[in-house]
C-alpha cells in the first residue's frame, strides 16, 4: 500500500512510500489486541494498596469489659474490626499486577492495531523534521497544518529527538514516541498516527522478526 509523504505544512512532497502489507494490511486479531491492552493497563497499577489488619493495629490486649452482665455482646480486644480504630477485615494487600505475554502475540497485537488504523485511513506519513529549540508554538503549527489541532495524535519518530519531544510535552492531545516505544494501547488511543518517514523502517523491522 502506497502512501503520500507530506511535509510539516501538510502539503504533498511528490514522494510516496510503500507500507508493508505484513504490518499495515493484515486481518486484525481482536483477541491479541485485547490481551496486549489489558497487560498495558495492568502494568500502570502500582499495587501498593494496603490497610492494617487486626494484628497490625497498635493497642492494648486487655479485655475491655467483663464477659457477662453488660447487656451487650461480649468483646475481648479494642483492636477488633467491629470497633472504631480497629483492624480492617479482608483489607487490600500489596499485589503485583504484571502479566506475561509472549513476544509473538505482542507483535501480532501491534500489527493488528496498525492495520485497524490503516483501514480507517488514520495514518499519515510526514518527512522527518526538527526544531532549532523546543517550541510548543511550532509544534502546534505542525498539528494545525496536518489538521490534527483538535484531535488525539501520536507522532512516531525514527530516533530520539529531544526538541520535538519537549515541544509536544505540554499538549494533552498529542504524544511523541520513538518506534521502539510503540504500543498497542497508544496506537488505539490516538485518533491519528503520524509516522515520520525515518520511523517506517524501524517499525517494519521490529514487527516482522
Amino acid at each position: 500500500m502506497k502512501v503520500a509523504v507530506l511535509d510539516i505544512t501538510g502539503k504533498e512532497t511528490g514522494r510516496k512510500v510503500e507500507l508493508s502489507d505484513s504490518v499495515f494490511g493484515i486481518e486484525p486479531n481482536n483477541h491479541a489486541v485485547y490481551l496486549d491492552v489489558k497487560q498495558y493497563l495492568a502494568h500502570q497499577r502500582q499495587g501498593t494498596h494496603k490497610s492494617k489488619e487486626r494484628a497490625e493495629i497498635a493497642g492494648s490486649t486487655r479485655k475491655i469489659k467483663k464477659q457477662k452482665g453488660t447487656g451487650t455482646a461480649r468483646a475481648g480486644s479494642i483492636k477488633s474490626p467491629v470497633f472504631k480504630g480497629g483492624g480492617r477485615i479482608f483489607g487490600p494487600r500489596p499485589k503485583d499486577y504484571t502479566q506475561k505475554l509472549n513476544k509473538n502475540l505482542k507483535r501480532l497485537a501491534r500489527k493488528s492495531a496498525l492495520s485497524m488504523k490503516s483501514k480507517e485511513q488514520a495514518i499519515v506519513v510526514v518527512e522527518d523534521f526538527n526544531f532549532e529549540a523546543p517550541k510548543t508554538k511550532e509544534f502546534k503549527q505542525v498539528l494545525k497544518s496536518l489538521g490534527l489541532e483538535n484531535k488525539k495524535s501520536l507522532f512516531v519518530l525514527g530516533d530520539s529527538n529531544n526538541n520535538v519531544y519537549l515541544s509536544s510535552r505540554n499538549l494533552k492531545r498529542s504524544e511523541v514516541v520513538i518506534n521502539s516505544e510503540l504500543s498497542t494501547y497508544k496506537i488505539l488511543n490516538a485518533g491519528s498516527i503520524v509516522l515520520m518517514e525515518g520511523a517506517l523502517e524501524g517499525i517494519e523491522s521490529n514487527l516482522t522478526k
